[in-house]
């Protein structure tokens, strides 16, 4: 049984879904050469729109956060424009939609920005290269500087502005994943000794200022945030990443957000530190609307929000290989499996 679902589900007074399946952010490196959405991109959210909230792939807040080829951004008007066709198709279908806004750090390449530096809390680099493009290797980014720091902060608020005028539903922050704000929030990445490094309120810092600057701009109620208290993609755990994340989830339960999105590929790992699985820990920590997501089928869903390990579930994967998701769901259809030959186009 899976009727829990299909239940409508309030994030809050203004933002109301039809159900509790998200489409998860799936990078799917599909934008045009000026990172401007494309009709091609409208038309595939548009065909799932009957996610309760589709949340977008990735999108860079400025030039130097690409780390990825053909990811949209949302910081020039052509930009904007090519978003406002994507939320005119999927709010024309009666969904809602979230920008996810990215800064990928210390794993973006001065070749998508003219040579310029890569930015990170510190200067450690990551090893390995760019998916897609082997070729590249990474690079040893620069520790920003406190001005860098408010720099990004301002570009955050504004890409979240320049959401709204795109037509989004809202924003998601990325603080997930290996990227910009989750590398301050993990000791592997954040060496600083300054007020954004060391102790969990400093290595918090930056992604409450963010949080905040983008509530100040949009409202708590159109504010999500992603992250990863378990690091695993491009970040090596370190068992005092635990106090920061300790310190950080009752802070963002003040600010009321949207949801939190737990960033995680499969939730049945386990992490040492956490005392096991990422969505349990952050559900000890944090009483709001909590997205779970990784892996899980749709029954295994259902009985994780029957359990109440959290609110609402995103699917992935499953998405690409099933435009029509949720009413396959719905009526008990077989899902066509998920194949990485399907990420050679847009359907």
């Amino acid at each position: 049984m899976t009727d829990n679902l299909f239940q409508p589900y309030a994030l809050n007074n203004s933002l109301h879904l039809a159900n509790r399946i998200l489409m998860a952010p799936l990078t799917r490196c599909m934008s045009d050469a000026e990172l401007v959405p494309t009709q091609e991109m409208a038309d595939y959210y548009a065909r799932r729109a009957g996610a309760g909230l589709i949340i977008s792939e990735a999108t860079i807040i400025r030039p130097d956060g690409q780390g990825y080829p053909n990811t949209p951004g949302l910081f020039t008007p052509a930009q904007i424009i090519g978003w406002r066709k994507v939320t005119d198709a999927v709010h024309n279908k009666g969904g809602k939609i979230f920008a996810q806004l990215w800064h990928t750090g210390r794993v973006a390449h001065p070749h998508f920005f003219n040579g310029q530096d890569v930015m990170a809390p510190s200067a450690v680099a990551v090893e390995g290269s760019v998916p897609r493009m082997r070729e590249l290797t990474y690079v040893t980014p620069k520790a920003v500087t406190h001005d860098d720091i408010q720099q990004l902060i301002q570009d955050y608020s504004q890409a979240a502005a320049n959401a709204i005028d795109a037509g989004f539903d809202g924003v998601e922050i990325h603080g997930a994943n290996g990227y910009l704000i989750d590398q301050f929030l993990h000791h592997d990445s954040n060496h600083r000794e300054d007020e954004y490094g060391g102790s969990p309120e400093n290595m918090s810092r930056f992604a409450l200022a963010v949080v905040d600057a983008i509530i100040d701009r949009i409202g708590h109620e159109r504010t999500a945030l992603r992250l990863s208290p378990g690091a695993y993609f491009n970040m090596a755990g370190d068992k005092r990443d635990r106090a920061v994340f300790d310190y950080i989830l009752p802070q963002l339960e003040r600010r009321h957000l949207a949801f939190l999105h737990i960033g995680i590929f499969d939730d049945a790992m386990e992490f040492d530190y956490l005392e096991g699985r990422v969505s349990d820990y952050v559900r000890k920590h944090y009483q709001q609307t909590l997205v779970g997501v990784g892996s899980y089928t749709p029954d295994h869903a259902s009985a994780a929000i029957a359990n109440e390990r959290f609110d609402l579930i995103a699917i992935g994967r499953p998405f690409i290989a099933n435009p029509d998701y949720v009413e396959k769901v719905r009526q008990g259809k077989t899902l066509t499996p998920y194949s990485d030959d399907m990420l050679s186009t847009l359907f």
